[in-house]
This record gives structure tokens, sequence and C-alpha cells, in this order.
């Protein structure tokens, strides 16, 4: 991960109409007469069914520690806590039937030393949240992975069994690597693999080849097989590649997608590593969303792009012994607070109508109730919407079904 300064430049795309849907406990329910909407109205039918909400890189920045200890301590609690921080996309991974996270840095111990960039070593208090938020599954293959060696492989996994919450990914042990991660939903067997593509210039050691899972068509495919032949009925891929900052996917990425489509049976690939949205599309049978941006992060120099994000929504429908996915997406915002003036008596405290803490927003909702909102943050927010839409649709998803999981008001 690089802090470099990346230019913000305003992505346009042609924009899908938008249908309307409707978030309930149940899932996603289509209407009879949308296009697209086959694994719905199966669900809709009384078929086996599901949802699952994807979202982007988790990546835990100095400012978010100390904005966790502010709201800890302001609400008369000891240590830190990341709850009010994320607390604005709760409802929406609250209502999926499998939630995944994608954990992209080596969680350290409660009480530190923790580190930033380049080798990043952060709270573990940040799993009790991603549990509470209603997550059950975190990738951990990522660029990160091995900033501590197997000791901060084990020491994240620790964490996460500890929050109870399943991973995939990398491994503390050659048994761990070899059982696949497969979860019960509502009846359905559901596997989650995850890879990455590079480890910052780290290795793998030649001792221990089950640490993390590196990238190849070959060991996708065959983390797959062992994961059908353990008896998962769907698999969902978590995969981490591209370029940083680049909201288009480059040539491996479109390459990898179209063989991951061509020669496995992998029935949806998540995308993770830009730090930046990216498109998503629909390969033969397989949704590709090729990069959700930032669930949560604070980049040394945000780039404006860098702040947007997307849930990933994805309606699972048995058909005829097959799988129909539909696919929505909700767009998300990391606020952050300006950077404090400075005056020759220090620096300034924030202005009454500034940001005040770092918050992760679910723009669809924030967008449909705006009181209390000036008309710069509301700007702002239309904005983010409706670049990270843009974004999304410019691979041609929208004739595929892709669209917003509700949509914004008129």
């Amino acid at each position: 991960m690089t802090n470099a300064d990346q230019a913000a430049t305003l992505r346009t795309g042609a924009l899908a109409l938008l249908l309307s849907a409707s978030l309930t406990g149940c899932g996603l329910l289509g209407g009879s007469d949308s296009s697209g909407d086959d694994a719905a109205n199966t669900a809709a039918s009384g078929g086996r069914s599901f949802t699952v909400a994807a979202a982007g890189d988790i990546l835990i920045h100095p400012e978010l520690t100390t904005q966790a200890q502010k709201d800890a301590k302001a609400d008369g609690k000891p240590d830190m806590s990341f709850d009010k921080i994320m607390a604005g996309v709760k409802p929406v991974i609250s209502k999926a039937d499998l939630a995944i996270c994608h954990m992209e840095p080596v969680l350290g111990k409660p009480n530190g030393p923790w580190q930033s960039f380049p080798n990043f070593l952060v709270p573990p208090q940040i799993t009790t949240t991603i549990k509470d938020m209603g997550y059950d599954t975190c990738s951990t293959a990522s660029n990160h992975a091995l900033d501590h060696g197997a000791g901060g492989v084990k020491s994240t996994l620790d964490a996460l069994d500890k929050a109870g919450l399943k991973h995939t990914g990398s491994a503390r042990n050659a048994q761990e690597a070899a059982k696949p991660n497969i979860i019960d939903v509502k009846g359905v067997k559901v596997a989650q693999l995850s890879f990455a593509g590079g480890f910052n210039g780290n290795t793998i050691p030649a001792d221990k080849p089950w640490l993390v899972n590196k990238t190849s068509l070959d060991a996708i495919a065959n983390a797959e097989k062992a994961a059908r032949a353990a008896g998962a009925e769907v698999v969902i891929l978590s995969i981490h590649w591209g370029k940083e900052h680049q909201p288009a996917p480059n040539s491996l990425q479109l390459s990898l997608a179209k063989k991951i489509a061509k020669k496995t049976t992998i029935n949806l690939v998540i995308g993770h590593h830009a730090h930046v949205v990216q498109p998503m599309e629909k390969i033969g049978n397989t949704w590709v969303a090729y990069g959700l941006g930032n669930q949560l992060a604070r980049h040394e120099v945000p780039s404006g792009l860098s702040e947007e994000g997307v849930i990933g929504w994805f309606q699972f429908a048995e058909a005829n012994g097959k799988w129909d996915v539909q696919a929505r997406y909700r767009p998300t915002f990391v606020e952050l607070p300006p950077d404090a003036e400075v005056t020759d008596a220090g620096p300034q405290p924030l202005k009454a109508d500034q940001v005040q803490d770092h918050r992760l927003i679910d723009l669809e909702s924030a967008l449909r109730n705006t009181e209390g909102l000036t008309d710069e943050r509301r700007d702002r927010y239309r904005l983010a919407f409706e670049r990270t839409q843009g974004t999304l649709l410019n691979r041609g998803g929208a004739k595929d079904g892709l669209r917003a999981l509700e949509g914004l008001p008129d």
C-alpha cells in the first residue's frame, strides 16, 4: 500500500436507469417484469436463496485509532471502540445472510505497539466492531499479510478467532491451510477463497508454503476443487489485485477474470487492493467486482477517490440445479475531518459547521435523510455516489441488471 498523492480524476460513465429495489430482512426482492432479476424471481417462487454483502478494504491508519480512542472516552469506556466510526453501514451489512470483509493489515496486541505504512500492525479491537456489524468471514490474503512474518499471520488469525469471525487466505499451519472455509448460509454450503498477487517484496518462507495464498490460475482452480470436494455448493473468491489508486482494472485483472470465468465454476469474484472503486461486470455467468474501494481507511494523503467505496450486494437463487446471481451496489464514503488550522497560537479548534469525526457513511441513507447536512456535505455525498455509480457501470454491467440497491431520491 502506498501513500503517494493521487490526482483525483473525475470518472464518467454511462448511468443506467435506476430501478427501485427493496432491502428487507429476507433480502433483495425484484419485480417480475424487471430485466436481470432472475435470481430475485426464483427466490420469490420459493427456491433456495441467500444474500451476500461484501465491502472494500479495511486498513486502520493512526487517525482512525485516535478516533476510536476519542469515541470510547466520550462514552465513558476504557480502551477504544470503532463502533461509532462504522455504525453508518451496519443496517446494510447486518441484513445480509452472509457478510464478507477484507482485513488487509496485520492485527497486533490490544495495547500496541502499533505501526502504519509500510508495515501495518493495527489494534485488534477492530474485529469486535466488524463482528458486531454482522460480518461473518474475512479474507486475509493481501499485500500486507507478511508485513510481520509468520508471527503476524498468527496474531491476525488469533484475533479474528477470538471475535468469532471465520477467515481464509492465510494460515498458521498446513492443516489449517488445507481446510476450506465453508459456511452454512440458510442451508447452503458456501466457500470463500482468498488470494493475493504479491506481498510488498516479502516472500513466502520456503518451509511454510501454506502461510498465505499467492495468486495463480492453477492455485485458484485447485482451491475451488478442494472446496467443492468438501461439499461447497457455492464458491466466492476474494482476490487482492490490480494497480493502486486506478479506477480502471488493468490488463492482468481483465485477463485473469476471463480465465476464472471460463476455466472454473467460481460463482462470484470480489476484488480488493486498488483503494478506489473499480467496475463490476458479468463475464459469462460470473459476476466480477474488480475493486470495492475502501470500506475504512484514512490514507496519509487522501485523494478524494480513496474515501469512496461500495458494498456489493448479491442475491443468489437456485434454479434448475444452478445458481443465478443478481448484483447490486451500495456506495459508501469515509468522511474525514479537515486538518486543523495552525496559527502562532497553535492548532485551532474546528469550526462548528466542519466535520468533527471520522465516520463511514451509507450514501443512499444519508441522501434520503439530509436534515442537518450542510449544502457542502450534501453535494459531496452526491458527487461520491454518482462518481462511484459511473465507475461501477462503465464496463456494461447495466445490461446485466447491475444497479443501485435502492437509488437516490429525485
